[in-house]
């Protein structure tokens, strides 16, 4: 299926869209340069147009996007390692095509990043609608049951945000100059 087709599809009609997904046979390397490594660029590049392609601007945004295409890997596992919990099957495959697929909204609005604060707001509202994309999703692909799907997809929601906390602070603190300490060097470790 076409880029274009399966973003509009998964932003206005997620529900028909897992269906067809499931039908579909695909490998980790195709989802990455076919899907995840487009869209995921689209937050860190309006990031770098925002705060400017030089200095932090650059930096930050690079990092943003290390951090998207490790995080969308290692919740996959997650979301593998746990189906059995919630009633569903193991397979990875799978398992990233649900993470990549229910990451669009999110990845979309990464746009925003060039709006200040509103920008925010609309972000935040598109991360609610991916966690609700994944809870459509789960039963379809990780033939988990309907009534347990709340659940796996509270749990998955935690995991991203700490997954997120620490792949975050450690890619920043290692490119920082090790930690925070190299961070307040450049003005941007803890006030005092």
């Amino acid at each position: 299926m076409a880029l274009i087709d399966r973003v509009k599809n998964m932003l206005l009609t997620p529900k028909t869209e897992w269906p067809v997904i499931a039908g579909e046979t695909t490998t980790v390397q195709s989802l990455y340069v076919g899907y995840i490594l487009i869209l995921a660029a689209i937050g860190p590049i309006a990031m770098a147009l925002r705060l400017g392609l030089f200095g932090m601007g650059i930096g930050v945004a690079v990092i943003s996007y290390i951090v998207a295409l490790i995080m969308v890997y290692l919740l996959a596992w997650i979301v593998d390692a746990l189906a059995p919990t919630f009633g569903g099957e193991k397979n990875f495959i799978r398992s990233l095509q649900l993470t990549a697929y229910s990451f669009t909204a999110a990845w979309v609005a990464g746009i925003f990043h060039l709006i200040p604060f509103v920008g925010g707001l609309l972000a935040l509202a598109a991360v609610i609608y991916s966690f609700y994309t994944f809870y459509l999703g789960a039963p379809v692909l990780r033939k988990c049951s309907q009534e347990k799907a709340a659940g796996y997809t509270i749990v998955i929601v935690l995991c991203a945000i700490v997954l997120g906390a620490v792949l975050s602070y450690v890619l920043y603190s290692s490119l920082m100059g090790g930690g925070m300490m190299g961070a307040g060097t450049m003005g941007l470790g803890p006030m005092r």
